[in-house]
């Protein structure tokens, strides 16, 4: 069956044909693809087409898909059972690893962990946890940042939120969106100021990393840092977000490469997700030991979960992570800065306002002319013309991210043949994104 036929069947039988919205292409429109293979950098639709791959299945195929290695072992794994509903040593094992790995300048921040199967349950659970360890109700996010969609973090969230310029979500109790303070991004004066108030009743702050879901939106220099300061001034604890960042970025995720070029701070607690399962169901928190005890069964605060420590999933995360070596992200850092280099000089030479935005080797573009600091900034950006761009580079046998609000992933696979692949696409696209017009 055809991509199209593939489509109109699943609308039949899954809400809007698609299992997470970004899928539907309701930001750039036409047919989404139904894939059917991957290998290395390229993936295969049910119409045969192969495509250069810059999704990535957002950010867990840092090897690049179906690395061998990782493909063994799952596949051990899996003859070995696929779930058990008891512990295995593999969980622990994993869980040495990232403790190892989260290190720098002398600082581990993480003592314990534990793992969960999403993303958005990682985050879910760090919330609860810091509201029962602090005794306290408050929750302070920043406008465009994505942790999942839990009920209390969909106000002006990004990721599929900003592709559908959706402000929230129906179904979301007026009494439980109350609980959570939705800041500008990048503005302390802001934090000051609700901190000021309301500050003896703010459990956590609750940040991206570096924000991936509004478009790649690095923090101000010193921004993370003085947000920890300012959070632990008033007993509050603040939960650093790498379920994107982490161990895409670099072996200790953003907030080990930001030590780099800015001052010490050491977060409370840290999520997990993408590449820490290796494509597979697979997220975590960790952080102090004194807030991790504090969950069941040695606290007070409930999380459970049958797939939680899935040993297949396991499995996949630790053959991932333990190949994600020092000259992986150096070519992961390589690739992006070609690649990211390449896309910018094709957007200028036909004259196309545009920003390059990094936070590491993860980067994406604004139809701007400035750089943005907030979620308001970033909307405001000619996104209308992505679409065009977007589909003169699916043409041209290249998979992007159907949104201008996601971030662009590389891998290990992308070498020089692959990225060649993409420049010779890039010409005619920039053409498009140059004569595109607003709806």
């Amino acid at each position: 069956m055809s991509n199209d036929d593939l489509f109109t069947r699943a609308k039949l039988s899954i809400p809007g044909g698609v299992n997470s919205p970004v899928r539907a292409f309701g930001s750039v429109g036409g047919t989404p693809r139904f894939l059917v293979k991957a290998s290395g950098a390229m993936v295969t639709d049910a119409d045969g087409t192969e495509y250069v791959d810059l999704v990535g299945s957002w950010g867990p195929a840092i090897l690049g898909h179906a690395h061998r290695d990782v493909v063994r072992a799952v596949q051990d794994a899996a003859a070995r059972g696929l779930s058990f509903g008891a512990s295995t040593p593999a969980e622990t094992e994993l869980a040495e690893l990232v403790k190892e790995r989260v290190s720098a300048l002398g600082v581990s921040p993480i003592e314990k962990l534990r793992l969960v199967s999403t993303g958005t349950e990682a985050t879910m659970t760090a919330i609860r946890l810091a509201r029962g360890f602090t005794g306290r109700d408050l929750l302070v996010k920043f406008a465009g940042h994505y942790h999942g969609h839990s009920d209390g973090l969909l106000a002006e969230a990004g990721s599929g939120l900003a592709t559908l310029a959706m402000p929230a979500s129906a179904g979301v109790p007026a009494a439980i969106a109350a609980q959570t303070l939705v800041l500008p991004y990048n503005d302390l004066d802001a934090l000051r100021a609700v901190f000021a108030e309301r500050g003896d009743q703010i459990a956590a702050v609750i940040t991206e990393a570096a924000a991936a879901n509004m478009g790649v939106l690095a923090p101000d220099r010193g921004f993370n840092a003085a947000l920890h300061e300012l959070a632990h001034e008033h007993g509050a604890l603040v939960i650093l977000d790498e379920v994107l960042t982490g161990f895409r970025v670099s072996s200790s995720g953003y907030w080990g490469l930001s030590l780099a070029d800015g001052p010490l701070y050491t977060p409370d607690l840290f999520t997990f997700g993408k590449v820490i399962g290796g494509g597979m169901p697979l997220a975590a928190l960790g952080g102090r030991a004194d807030i991790m005890d504090y969950l069941a069964p040695q606290g007070p605060v409930y999380q459970a979960g049958t797939l939680s420590g899935n040993p297949v999933a396991v499995a996949a995360g630790l053959a991932t992570l333990e190949r994600a070596t020092p000259a992986v992200y150096e070519r992961l850092d390589e690739a992006s800065a070609v690649l990211s280099e390449a896309v910018s000089d094709a957007l200028s030479r036909e004259g196309v306002a545009h920003v390059v935005q990094r936070a590491g080797n993860l980067f994406s573009f604004v139809f701007a002319e400035e750089r943005p600091r907030n979620y308001a900034e970033a909307q405001a950006q000619e996104s209308w013309r992505y679409a065009p761009f977007f589909h003169a580079m699916l043409h041209g046998g290249v998979s992007l991210p159907p949104s201008v609000f996601e971030a662009w992933f590389v891998s290990a696979a992308h070498d020089e043949r692959i990225l060649s692949r993409i420049i010779e696409a890039l010409p005619a696209a920039a053409r498009a994104a140059a004569s595109a017009k607003p709806a």
